[in-house]
């Protein structure tokens, strides 16, 4: 038994330790190395140990104190009042024993009103007032000491400079202190890390991290480039007037002083209310325009918060309702690679198993390789990583305090890992493809493309068939398709006489489609069905084009270096080449007159771009359309743009040709322009 105890204590001492340090590394440095759950973890085993064991808790340990000693190159402030955290509640069934146990107390508690006001995800400050004017400010500190940082806080534009900011505000005590939540919000702390990244600057992992950074700058001007705001909540100490004793009323009269304060903050006649507007914000917080990590319930009747006590570092007349957590840490056990249906390889973090927002998690997106270089993450190394909703985990970044120098720098792939095919990747582009028609991570994708109206037009080939095919191994690639039987055909689910004829019929007919669908139709990274119509007038056969090398490609209008790289790659790959032969064998060998003479008409000398779906007009009929006037069709939009032709739901070339000037038409002006 004594035994037990001797290793509960030696716990105890370990988790004293462990969470001292991480209060450290959180309130101090800025930078922790665990997720708020894992602290909260932490600290509910040391508060569990010192509620069966309280003759225990000494001095040292952090339920006895908030936050952690004030770093040494900042002045101190010691505040005029203690300035607390607050106690969690992780559900209704928490709030209400927190309501039970306080009820206990004080008998005013069964008839109290609650004010729920978000528990910000930022860094807590304490404001000084003398004589309205803003004097000195700091950090919670250890709550009994802060850190004097008022000239970065005088750069805040939220932070009124004189009180009252309005002849009409109320008219404040003479000397009186606020505290409040500093924060950068979400939106502008995304367009801070563009701006970063577009400067080739190191990005930051979250935005409570950045704002508490920016704050304990020596530099104020650096403070002052950071778009820092923050919302005011309580009046910690007040001297020479009055002031409300509700806490609704006294973010009222912060409100009425100049002082922002939460918008979503609302009052209740009981708790059960109070609960049910806190857990719509759990699915709902991210409506709000700040990181919150919860919502905080307090007891309206300041007076009678106040005459409920503490226990520890915890007022007793509120609690935080925390919200599941969205963000953990947990190692990056390794990078595994896959293959999508289009040959992007992906990579994928293999992560120790742990808990976001109630989902084990054991995997999250890595994005693209080069989020992995920008952000220099290490198999081996303590990731941050964040699901929200019913959004794909992913890997925000690594928590590069925490390394032990065994991490290592990951490499992408230079062979797919699917079909052991090399693998290619543009300059200016972010993915990397496999660019083999018959790789099989992709298969289904490539024979389904190539069947497509756009491509080779084969009907009766849908998804289903497709895929039934392919798992019964009669289709390895696109090519296999023109060697199929009737009595192959006959074994599969679904297949009579009839179908089956229709199917092979089909399939002799694309036999004859033009050199520009079957081109189209390889799927070659970068080459649409205009793109294909240019190289089929050029080249006139697949063997020519084969051939072609990436300066001859070039000399084609609108085929810049990386396509021109794209089609050599594709055709100078074996498996590939394979897939030709077979076609070529199976009789699917189109020729093409090669330079044909281009039609005179009212659109020579014009080029056009289409965009969105057309009123009247095919994407096929408007091409053929165009060119039978004379004019020309491109992929994408550029100086030496004509004309867009815009129709329904348009993509990004709407955008580009605004930007660049070209004048944008519908259908009906297409033709008019056409008539002359």
């Amino acid at each position: 038994m004594q035994n037990m105890a001797d290793k509960l204590l030696t716990r105890y001492e370990e988790l004293k330790a462990q969470v001292n340090f991480h209060n450290y590394r959180y309130h101090v440095l800025d930078v922790p190395v665990i997720s708020d759950l894992e602290y909260d973890r932490l600290l509910n085993e040391l508060k569990k140990i010192e509620a069966d064991h309280p003759d225990w808790i000494t001095s040292d340990s952090p339920t006895q104190r908030a936050g952690a000693r004030p770093a040494d190159r900042f002045d101190k402030v010691r505040h005029p009042a203690p300035i607390l955290s607050l106690a969690n509640a992780f559900g209704a069934d928490d709030a209400r024993a927190w309501f039970e146990r306080v009820k206990k107390l004080d008998d005013r508690v069964e008839k109290a009103k609650f004010v729920v006001e978000p528990k910000i995800d930022g860094l807590s400050v304490v404001l000084h007032y003398r004589d309205g004017m803003f004097v000195q400010g700091a950090t919670r500190g250890d709550g009994e000491v802060g850190e004097d940082i008022t000239s970065n806080l005088r750069t805040i534009r939220a932070i009124p400079l004189k009180i009252p900011v309005e002849a009409k505000g109320p008219k404040p005590p003479s000397t009186f202190v606020v505290r409040g939540e500093a924060f950068i919000p979400i939106k502008e702390f995304d367009e801070l890390n563009k701006k970063l990244e577009e400067a080739g600057e190191k990005t930051y992992l979250n935005p409570r991290n950045t704002a508490a950074g920016s704050l304990r700058q020596l530099d104020p001007q650096l403070t002052a480039s950071r778009p820092l705001t923050l919302l005011v909540y309580q009046i910690v100490h007040s001297e020479g007037g009055k002031v409300p004793a509700s806490q609704w009323e006294i973010l009222e009269y912060l409100k009425g002083l100049g002082f922002p304060v939460a918008d979503v903050a609302k009052r209740f006649n009981n708790l059960e209310s109070a609960i049910a507007y806190t857990e719509t914000w759990n699915e709902g917080r991210d409506a709000l325009t700040y990181e919150a990590d919860g919502m905080v319930i307090k007891i309206d009747d300041l007076n009678l918060a106040a005459d409920l006590g503490f226990v520890g570092k915890d007022p007793r007349g509120a609690i935080a309702f925390k919200f599941p957590a969205r963000e953990v840490t947990t190692t990056l056990l390794g990078i595994e690679v896959e293959v999508g249906r289009t040959g992007v390889l992906t990579p994928k973090a293999v992560l120790e198993a742990v808990e976001i927002n109630g989902v084990i998690v054991k995997n999250a997106t890595l994005h693209n390789f080069d989020f992995i270089a920008e952000k220099d993450i290490r198999v081996g190394d303590r990731v941050l990583v964040k699901r929200a909703g019913e959004v794909i985990p992913y890997v925000i970044g690594p928590v590069v305090d925490a390394r032990s120098g065994k991490e290592k720098t990951y490499k992408p792939p230079a062979k797919c890992p699917a079909c052991g095919q090399a693998v290619e990747h543009f300059e200016g582009e972010v993915a990397w493809y496999c660019v083999n028609a018959a790789c099989p991570a992709q298969l289904l994708r490539n024979v389904e493309h190539f069947v497509s109206r756009g491509a080779m037009d084969i009907v009766g080939l849908g998804y289903k068939i497709v895929e039934q095919l392919i798992e019964a191994g009669l289709v390895r690639d696109v090519a296999d398709l023109f060697t199929l039987t009737k009595d192959q055909l006959l074994e599969l689910e679904g297949f009579a006489d009839k179908k089956a004829e229709n199917l092979l019929k089909s399939l002799e007919q694309a036999r004859a489609q033009s050199l520009n669908r079957l081109i189209a139709a390889l799927g070659i990274h970068g080459v649409g069905e205009v793109m294909a119509g240019d190289l089929s007038r050029t080249f006139g056969d697949l063997s020519a084009l084969s051939k072609a090398g990436a300066e001859e490609l070039q000399l084609i209008e609108g085929l810049g270096p990386n396509i021109a790289e794209s089609i050599v790659d594709w055709f100078s790959q074996p498996a590939n080449q394979k897939v030709l032969k077979k076609l070529k064998a199976a009789g699917v060998w189109p020729v093409a007159k090669k330079d044909e003479k281009k039609k005179e008409g009212a659109f020579t000398g014009l080029t056009f771009v289409v965009t969105g779906t057309l009123p009247t007009l095919s994407r096929d009929g408007v091409k053929e359309f165009i060119e039978s006037n004379g004019g020309k069709v491109t992929d994408s939009v550029s100086k030496k743009t004509s004309y867009l032709v815009l129709g329904e739901t348009p993509g990004s070339k709407l955008d580009k040709a605004q930007s660049l000037g070209v004048k944008v038409i519908n259908e009906a002006e297409l033709k008019k322009l056409a008539s002359g």
